[in-house]
């Protein structure tokens, strides 16, 4: 299984909304992230909006493409825009949150001691 970390930015004065939306993800979304094969998928999130994301999966490209093809997938994007900025100077270049996530390269890890 394949480990992945990624970082988006949510807008500042939105982030009690942001967090309240993950504490009730639809059932639906979460079944068809399961089916399309995200595995152990957490985000975190700074006070200042910086959200980091790790998932493992197989294969995130082809996990991101299973995604895109739900329709609950579509619902969800489409609400969840809304929450962020996509460059660095806050603007946003209308792309979803799925679509503009900066995958960030594993540099360590730290395995088992095999016994």
């Amino acid at each position: 299984m394949n480990r992945y970390c990624f970082c988006l930015q949510v807008r500042p004065d939105r982030l009690a909304e942001y967090v309240d939306r993950h504490r009730n993800v639809w059932p639906d979304m979460q079944a068809a992230l399961r089916d399309s094969g995200w595995h152990n998928y957490s985000l975190f999130l700074r006070d200042d909006g910086l959200l980091i994301g790790y998932v493992e999966a197989e294969d995130l490209d082809a996990a991101r493409k299973a995604m895109a093809a739900t329709e609950v997938n579509a619902r969800w994007q489409s609400e969840m825009t809304e929450f962020f900025t996509s460059k660095e100077d806050g603007t946003d270049d209308g792309r979803p949150p799925d679509e503009s996530f900066l995958l960030l390269p594993e540099i360590f890890h730290l395995t088992a001691l095999d016994s």
